[in-house]
């Protein structure tokens, strides 16, 4: 049993050593992109930001509420081994004042609520607020459906807001 396992160890150790030496990403391409993406330091909680892979061509799509954040996310994207090309459709968001007034509201109504508050202690908050022309949309994961629930109460419950939309999907 020991010996199968140190062979196994060993076997890993040189599909990782040869995928380093190709400088190939470990962990497949659309690991490579994801972290890329995620790793954006502009990249926040009022971005929506995804992509699709065909072969080694990388789409980038989504919403960003600064210009900033879709040139960082299409350059880093563009320097992950193993892309040749990056269309970047990230539509950056039009600059309002109501919308920032709701953008921040929004954040204190959903993130201020006590069961709630724990999507936001990490850096980048797990639930996602996109507002555009006045409209509303929570994007990215919660825990539990009813997580989900209380987000789209306490959205609707903001004045100013013309329709409220939510894309969240729960673990459970």
């Amino acid at each position: 049993m020991k010996k199968s396992a140190c062979s196994l160890l060993i076997i890993a150790a040189f599909a990782l050593a040869a995928a380093a030496a190709q400088d190939k990403p470990v962990g497949g391409l659309e690991d490579a992109v994801f972290k890329a993406i995620w790793l954006e330091p502009s990249f926040g909680v009022f971005d929506n930001l995804s992509f699709k892979i065909d072969g080694t061509e990388v789409t980038l799509l989504g919403q960003a509420l600064l210009p900033l954040t879709k040139i960082n996310v299409g350059a880093r994207a563009g320097k992950v081994a193993g892309v040749t090309k990056v269309t970047n459709e990230i539509e950056v968001l039009p600059l309002s004042m109501n919308d920032d007034s709701i953008r921040l509201r929004a954040y204190r109504a959903l993130f201020g609520a006590a069961d709630l508050y724990r999507y936001a202690l990490a850096s980048n908050p797990s639930i996602h607020i996109i507002v555009k022309n006045g409209h509303l949309t929570l994007e990215g994961m919660v825990s539990t459906s009813s997580d989900a629930q209380r987000a789209l109460m306490a959205a609707r419950g903001l004045s100013g807001v013309f329709s409220v939309k939510s894309n969240l999907k729960s673990e459970k």
